[in-house]
């Protein structure tokens, strides 16, 4: 698997630090029924999504990436599909003319971040916009809108992650331990924040069921709520372990 590289990791962070949604953007996201989701590495957003679009209810809106197309269950990705894939001067560009809902690096590889070009086509369709989403993505949009759903997709396991990793391909230790250190940050900051739904990625068409219940109908039972933030724990435990940060 080749590691992606991002020349101007520097210059990026330093736009984001004060990185503001334009009020085109506000707009759109309070004029917009929205879902974003969220997870550590290989949690299963992308099926879900696929899962959800099925209904005929959802529109995947693609996000851009200066991250190279990589293969995933043996098929290679495609420009426009999973994500529009372009230069690091076409996002820089982008950025500079607020051109973006938010914006991310990610384990300080890539940025990745969502057009307004694509929330207005989920607008003109009249359909639920989804897409993935990192927590410092989550954490701007949610302070320029309250208005959309912001969903944490949580694994069963900490084993079971791992077993999901190693099915992606084989992976340095030093790559390993960097998708260790942005896990462990993504689920405590997910834990301690007051505005994500934690649902559970067991079987796909349960994760996809709650997730429906939430958007569409608004029921989020509590011990659903309750079960998913204690397997977060848990796996938060799991990387920590992992990571030496605490023994067993």
């Amino acid at each position: 698997m080749t590691t992606p590289h991002l020349e101007h990791l520097g210059k990026f962070k330093r736009i984001l630090v004060d990185y503001q949604i334009s009020n085109e953007g506000k707009e759109l996201l309070d004029t917009t029924k929205l879902v974003f989701l969220t997870s550590v590495t290989a949690g299963g957003r992308n099926t879900i999504i696929r899962e959800l679009e099925k209904t005929g209810l959802y529109k995947f809106f693609v996000s851009d990436t200066t991250r190279p197309p990589r293969i995933n269950n043996g098929v290679m990705e495609q420009n426009g599909v999973e994500y529009y894939f372009i230069l690091e001067s076409e996002f820089m560009e982008g950025l500079k003319r607020g051109e973006y809902l938010e914006a991310e690096v990610i384990h300080n590889q890539q940025i990745s971040g969502i057009n307004l070009k694509e929330l207005r086509r989920v607008k003109e369709a009249g359909k639920i916009g989804i897409n993935e989403v990192g927590r410092l993505g989550a954490e701007n949009i949610h302070q320029a809108s309250s208005n959309p759903h912001f969903i944490f997709v949580v694994l069963p396991s900490f084993e079971e992650w791992m077993r999901r990793l190693e099915n992606r391909g084989k992976i340095s230790t030093e790559e390993l331990n960097r998708r260790l250190g942005s896990a462990e940050r993504e689920l405590q900051e997910a834990l301690n924040s007051s505005y994500f739904k934690f649902v559970i990625n067991d079987k796909v068409e349960d994760a996809v069921e709650t997730i429906r219940n939430i958007v569409e109908h608004d029921i989020y039972p509590k011990d659903l709520d309750e079960k998913a933030r204690i397997l977060a724990q848990g796996m938060l435990r799991g990387v920590m372990e992992r990571l030496g940060k605490i023994t067993t």
